[in-house]
């Protein structure tokens, strides 16, 4: 199979069921965010950090893979003709977020309470986590746009949401885990 198929050199790529839309779609530039996202994740997944942040970012790889197909599934072809579920065997479950929210209360059992806001930044792997952090708002942001309008089960709104709150403290305790400075935002007077 050849990487090019020439079928969107017109602007045009196909959803998964076969329904063309201009690539410039709401449901295009949701999924390709979160592809986004995930490749980030994989920058930061590069890093010298501990080896059991990298165990728990290949999942969260692997559930963003996930989230795209839910995204790139419109309505009408989530059933196929012979009335089974076209993501059958994929999905986000509340494991899925429960395995987020257990690593968020882990890392924070270790780190000050949050005394005031946080400039992103103090090192390069920290300024990656917060890069991540804000393509996971801009992909919650545009999933929720799509729900407008068509069909996007909540727990994938609800899985980019608690993601995001992941990477920020994942920031935090990488902040302290590498001794980098932590930029306390100080609001004028």
């Amino acid at each position: 199979m050849k990487v090019y198929t020439k079928t969107g050199d017109k602007g045009t790529t196909a959803l998964f069921g076969g329904t063309r839309v201009p690539k410039d779609h709401i449901r295009i530039d949701s999924y390709g965010t979160v592809d986004e996202l995930n490749s980030y994740i994989g920058l930061i997944r590069d890093q010298e950090i501990d080896a059991h942040y990298k165990t728990i970012l290949i999942e969260i790889q692997d559930r963003l893979f996930t989230v795209g197909a839910i995204l790139a599934t419109p309505a009408e072809k989530e059933v196929l003709k012979n009335g089974e579920l076209r993501l059958k065997n994929l999905g986000i479950i509340e494991t899925d977020i429960e395995l987020l929210e257990n690593e968020i209360d882990k890392m924070e059992e270790s780190l000050p309470p949050m005394t005031h806001f946080v400039l992103p930044g103090g090192h390069p792997t920290v300024s990656h986590c917060h890069i991540a952090r804000c393509i996971c708002r801009r992909a919650e942001r545009l999933a929720v746009h799509l729900s407008h309008n068509e069909h996007v089960p909540e727990i994938a709104i609800k899985y980019l949401n608690r993601l995001s709150d992941y990477l920020f403290v994942l920031a935090r305790k990488l902040s302290s885990d590498l001794k980098a400075d932590e930029v306390k935002w100080i609001p004028r007077k």
